[in-house]
């Protein structure tokens, strides 16, 4: 069973109420823009931009991902940043500089600019997701935060369930302004960007006792809760500033079995990202069918609809009844499963039906998964920790990009690359057990005690 906890009293509900209407959604809508622009090349290579630029497999997929590598240099600085100026600073100045940089991929001429405008993407988005979560984690306490992570984590799929019908609209204005269709999608995804960090230097607050839409209860009450689960962390002293932060967050086998599990996962997100719309443009040779652009993008995003309503179902049950070592591990095995399978199907529906259990097991973990390096870091530990795990799961994207591409430019097919991509979602499963049997080191240490309930 799970652990029980109290009724929530009326301060607590409409503390958390207004926290998840204020700021959630806008939050979300951030990162529902900054995926957008991230996985824009997938949507303009099968159509207009692998052709036009002249790239093979393994050159679209090290552009696909060069984009973490100057995200993974900047990642932990950029969060540290954060945890000194505030989040509403940072995440403003963010939006506006990948704003910037997405919008000069309109007029990019060969595949080296392509690689230096996706190296200098990833530069300037460098901290932002790492940053949302910190920013969230702040502002409620543990027992709430797998329910308001999960309505932040839901514009990740629907970016692609909306995304994707959208970016195959703007494609089809072949012509406008003179430009090709891929150019002018990627002219009017970067506009958003920009607009979105402008308005989060006024929107955004850092700490909720500046929060002028919370009552003097509500202030108070996430205020001494917060302080109260803090106290117990790692990083709760007062020293832990600076140098001594990154200490506590490096030296924790902890932080780093989390960020070998959320590899995995990110690996198969990616893998799916950068190259389902490319599957899907092989439909054609392997099963004799033929599609539209506009065809092709809404079979892009049909896995990412069931994969929102299963996010949201799976982490109210891991509120409700406690986050649990099969809430993660479960759909990694279920992921790391079915991925390879999808290209043994014998026909697009059962292909894409396929991948669609994939896209579920995904995002069904991953809004749980960030539940945790919260439950034992506070203050700029969990600045540097947060920011750490995330690094390496950017460092998937940019394994899960290249080494894709490459192996099917080796191989012929995506056989073996979605092999490789169910290896690491396995070990993503095998690490969590691993992780939730550990036993503490200091029993009588409050942050040293099991982080999730093995069975």
């Amino acid at each position: 069973m799970g652990a029980t906890t109290a009724p929530p009293s009326a301060v607590e509900r409409s503390a958390i109420r207004k926290v998840s209407i204020r700021l959630v959604p806008f939050v979300a809508l951030m990162f529902f823009v900054n995926y957008l622009d991230r996985t824009a090349v997938s949507f303009a290579e099968p159509n207009g931009m692998g052709k036009d630029l002249a790239l093979t497999a393994a050159q679209f997929g090290f552009a696909s991902g060069v984009f973490f590598i100057g995200y993974i240099v900047l990642e932990v600085p950029s969060n540290m940043a954060l945890h000194r100026f505030g989040a509403r600073r940072w995440l403003a100045r963010i939006m506006v500089t990948w704003g910037i940089v997405s919008l000069l991929f309109t007029w990019v001429q060969s595949s080296e600019q392509l690689y230096g405008l996706r190296f200098l993407l990833g530069v300037a988005e460098a901290g932002f997701f790492p940053g949302a979560i910190l920013f969230l984690s702040q502002w409620v306490p543990t027992r709430h935060r797998t329910k308001v992570l999960a309505l932040f984590y839901l514009a990740q799929p629907l970016t692609t369930v909306i995304g994707a019908p959208l970016a195959g609209w703007l494609i089809g204005h072949h012509g406008l302004f003179g430009l090709e269709g891929w150019r002018v999608m990627f002219l009017f995804v970067s506009i958003p960007a920009i607009l979105l960090g402008v308005i989060a230097w006024f929107y955004l607050i850092d700490r909720p006792a500046d929060a002028k839409w919370l009552n003097a209860a509500e202030k108070e009450w996430l205020t001494s809760e917060l302080a109260a689960e803090n106290a117990t962390k790692t990083g709760s002293t007062p020293s832990s500033h600076g140098r001594e932060a990154l200490k506590e967050a490096f030296s924790s086998g902890r932080v780093w079995i989390l960020a070998m599990v959320y590899f995995g996962f990110i690996y198969g997100l990616y893998a799916l990202a950068f190259f389902l719309p490319t599957i899907i443009e092989g439909f054609q040779e392997s099963f004799g069918t033929s599609f539209s652009v506009m065809e092709k993008a809404l079979i892009t995003a049909i896995p990412y609809l069931p994969a929102a309503v299963v996010l949201f179902f799976w982490s109210r049950h891991a509120t409700r009844h406690s986050t649990r070592t099969w809430h993660i591990a479960g759909p990694a095995v279920i992921g790391g499963i079915s991925i390879p399978l999808a290209l043994y199907m014998d026909s697009p529906a059962a292909t894409i039906a396929v991948i669609t259990v994939t896209a579920c097991s995904i995002f069904a973990a991953l809004p749980v998964f960030w539940s945790i390096p919260s439950r034992f870091l506070t203050g700029a530990a969990a600045a540097a920790g947060i920011a750490l795990i995330n690094t390496m799961g950017n460092l998937a994207g940019f394994a899960a990009g290249y080494i894709t591409g490459w192996l099917k430019d080796f191989s012929g097919s995506y056989t073996l690359s979605m092999f490789v991509v169910g290896g690491f979602m396995l070990l993503s499963a095998v690490l969590m057990v691993i992780l939730a049997r550990r036993r503490p080191t200091d029993p009588s240490d409050p942050a040293d005690q099991p982080l999730l309930e093995v069975h």
